[in-house]
């Protein structure tokens, strides 16, 4: 994902890390604080930090482009987050497939959670539509819709 400081940040899942490269080729990669987090998604905040979910850890995460790493544990006990975007209301929401909700966290990491009302829906991927609506896929083959407010 291109970043604001020129970069493309990405996840290491099986390494449990999160790289950065520069267009020259330069490549930093960050340790997670928790051993086996495996980061998927991961988007640029409305803070200037880089957001990424901890699939495997039950976490999101928040990393500086200086490197500092900040973690968030969910309220839901296996929720295993999977994707996430920044809002239109400057917090960031992301899927939680494992408990079938759709999650938001603020820039200060206070979450909340959202009941997908089909039942085993497993939601995925997820992005803000120009509606300012959050939109997302499930695996139970539907698209969803959620409008913040």
């Amino acid at each position: 994902m291109a970043a604001p400081d020129g970069a493309l940040w990405f996840t290491e899942n099986s390494a449990g890390a999160i790289g950065r490269i520069t267009p020259s080729g330069e490549i930093v990669e960050h340790a997670l604080l928790t051993p086996g987090a495996g980061p998927v998604g991961i988007a640029a905040g409305p803070d200037g930090a880089l957001w990424f979910v901890e699939l495997l850890a039950n976490k999101i995460g928040r990393i500086t482009p200086a490197g500092r790493i900040t973690e968030y544990p969910l309220r839901t006990e296996g929720a295993r987050p999977h994707a996430l975007t920044a809002g239109a209301d400057g917090a960031l929401w992301f899927t939680q497939w494992a408990s079938n909700h759709i999650g938001r966290i603020t820039l200060e990491g206070e979450v909340s959670e959202y009941s997908i009302p089909t039942p085993g829906s497993e939601p995925h991927g997820i992005t803000v539509g120009p509606d300012g609506a959050l939109w997302f896929a499930e695996e139970a083959g539907k698209i969803g819709r959620l409008l913040p407010s």
